[in-house]
């Protein structure tokens, strides 16, 4: 699982501010993009009968990735 710092205080204001906030948000966005694809891949990967031992059908992977 990926994280990053977002209670920093960023000290520059104007346009450098708004540059660092689109590249936190656009890190975040990697981040959560591949955890998402990380858990698909784990979850794709289980055998049927180990996914029915967690309570998942195969068809269930892309409807519980899309809640991360």
């Amino acid at each position: 699982m990926a994280a990053y710092e977002t209670t920093r205080h960023h000290a520059a204001t104007g346009s450098a501010a708004r540059i660092g906030t689109m590249f936190t948000t656009a890190v975040g966005a990697f981040a959560a993009w591949n955890d998402t694809r990380q858990t698909r891949k784990a979850l794709a990967s289980l055998t049927d009968r180990e996914l029915d031992d967690i309570g998942l059908h195969r068809g269930d992977i892309d409807a519980v990735t899309r809640r991360f």
